[in-house]
């Protein structure tokens, strides 16, 4: 049979990559290239070892793993086997590794052996993981955990002969959320959503296959996963780094790979920012550089435009359960440059009130979405499945409620105004911590910035923000709340400013508020406002 047009699965995106150009590097990883026919040959290896291990179609294997390109191997061979993939971040502790898998009802644990202290107390505790694969294990340092070395299943044992061939909409990846606020959650992606969430990347930022894409963000962190599928399916380059922890390894590695796409999130341009005031940084052959997870500030992009003069500003947003929801191009930035863009291409968005009603231009909505990247829904969670994913407007149809407070202007602009549960009602108004977020970002001295509402018997909240300075200018509350005053309305004003040395991020760089209410410094806001 003639081989189909459209990539069935997300492994077609390897096979056909490795038929086009074998020898081409891949990846490359600290400083060691890899070839697409190296990447792909190891995977057929562990595929097979998978299936002789008794890896079913839709079994799920977890990743434990640090970005490398054995993870790489690990999420192909996964997908050739005929399994269902989940990434979890190498930093995750003991219990939260064993709930993922026993939720993920995982057959497979593959891992990496510096993580044996973690991984090892989540297996102790009970789990159903029949087979457990470890790289760099030695002979001395197995254990009775049905250990297997990873580099033993990828170099001596035969490749697979006929790779399971799953249809798109079989099962693909589950994601787990962060959990912030509970047990995290299975995110469900099938093979035909994150195809069409590929192509279309690919197709809106306009890459090709000479690009040398750079990953430093985690791959349990979509954002980051998307940078390996996107670099596969052009048959490009992806420069694989570990994190972002070194800023200066990174700026050496930008230069010495030629890369040409950046990556990031607003915590690491404004690193960059900060480290520009100490010596000239340019990259000269970036020509696109992109930002979700949090929205990036209209500030930042003059300083982001002298670092990246050749570059293309994209502006995004998304959430795990469709990956992408809009962008806004680079022609645009001038004209909307708090925006976070339109819809993305091959989908639609609507705003809607609590009440389930179309909203006008420029007032407060609640952002709904329809495409085909639609997660199938959360994994044995009914419940929360119904609370996203809603009745569409055709019968049989799901579109999805973001949850996320939005206003969209007369040229269809959208902007994002916060979560449903991050507005702050104060004064018998609402406000939006993002862009309370944006006007702290621009005053001079402040590296970064969070707001969130503390109980006020007053004003039912009232406005905290969280400073960290960037050590240019002397800054007290004082100066903050002038600076504030002269550019937002009063009811939008902080009410106090607590300047911390640095705000409690997630692994993929996000804020996290609930870190925040845990500080000593919360509890003494919350006081002095009771």
């Amino acid at each position: 049979m003639d081989k189909f047009l459209y990539p069935i699965s997300l492994s077609d995106f390897l096979v056909r990559a490795v038929e086009k150009s074998p020898t081409k590097i891949a990846c490359i990883e600290q400083g060691i290239p890899y070839s697409y026919a190296s990447i792909y040959d190891q995977s057929c290896k562990l595929a097979n070892a998978l299936q002789n291990k008794g890896l079913s179609r839709g079994d799920r294997v977890v990743l434990f793993m640090d970005n490398s390109v054995k993870t790489i191997i690990s999420l192909f061979g996964t997908l050739l086997a005929g399994g269902v993939f989940s990434i979890i971040n190498h930093q995750t502790k003991a219990n939260k590794l064993k709930f993922i898998l026993d939720d993920s009802d995982a057959k497979i644990l593959i891992t990496n052996y510096a993580l044996q202290g973690t991984y090892r107390k989540a297996l102790e505790l009970g789990t159903q993981i029949k087979a457990t694969i470890v790289t760099e294990l030695t002979p001395d340092s197995r254990s009775s955990l049905c250990e297997n070395a990873f580099e033993d299943l990828t170099q001596s044992i035969e490749p697979i002969v006929s790779p399971y061939r799953n249809i798109p909409t079989d099962l693909a990846a589950l994601i787990y959320t962060s959990g912030s606020t509970g047990d995290p959650k299975g995110v469900m992606m099938n093979h035909q959503s994150m195809i069409f969430m590929t192509h279309c990347l690919d197709y809106y930022l306009g890459l090709d296959s000479e690009e040398r894409i750079l990953n430093f963000l985690p791959l349990s962190f979509d954002y980051g996963l998307y940078q390996v599928f996107m670099t596969i399916s052009l048959g490009a380059t992806l420069v694989l780094e570990k994190s972002f922890s070194y800023p200066e390894k990174i700026i050496e590695t930008i230069s010495k790979e030629k890369v040409t796409v950046f990556p990031g999130v607003p915590t690491v341009y404004k690193t960059l920012i900060a480290l520009t005031q100490k010596r000239k940084i340019v990259f000269d052959k970036v020509r696109k550089i992109t930002n979700t997870a949090a929205s990036l500030s209209a500030d930042l992009i003059p300083d982001l435009q002298a670092i990246f003069p050749n570059s293309q500003i994209y502006k995004m947003y998304g959430l795990t359960e469709c990956k992408r929801v809009s962008y806004l191009s680079p022609d645009n930035l001038q004209k909307a440059p708090h925006s976070v863009g339109k819809a993305i291409p091959g989908t639609e968005v609507f705003l809607l009130s609590q009440n389930g009603l179309p909203v006008a231009a420029g007032d407060l909505g609640i952002l709904h979405v329809r495409g085909p990247h639609l997660m199938m829904g959360y994994w044995k969670r009914p419940y929360e499945t119904d609370q996203m994913l809603k009745e569409g407007l055709y019968p049989g149809e799901k579109i999805l409620c973001t949850h996320d407070w939005f206003t969209i202007d007369s040229d269809g602009f959208l902007y994002f105004k916060g979560r449903s549960d991050d507005i702050i009602k104060t004064r018998g108004e609402k406000v939006s911590p993002i862009e309370v977020e944006n006007c702290l970002d621009g005053i001079e001295g402040v590296k970064d910035s969070a707001v969130m509402g503390a109980p006020d018997e007053l004003w039912g909240q009232s406005i905290i923000a969280y400073i960290v300075p960037d050590g240019t200018v002397e800054l007290n509350e004082h100066t903050i709340i002038k600076s504030c005053r002269n550019k937002l309305e009063n009811h939008m004003v902080p009410k106090k400013v607590i300047f911390v040395d640095e705000l409690p991020v997630t692994a993929s760089g996000k804020v996290t508020k609930s870190g925040l209410i845990r500080t000593q410094h919360m509890e003494e806001a919350y006081a002095g406002n009771n």
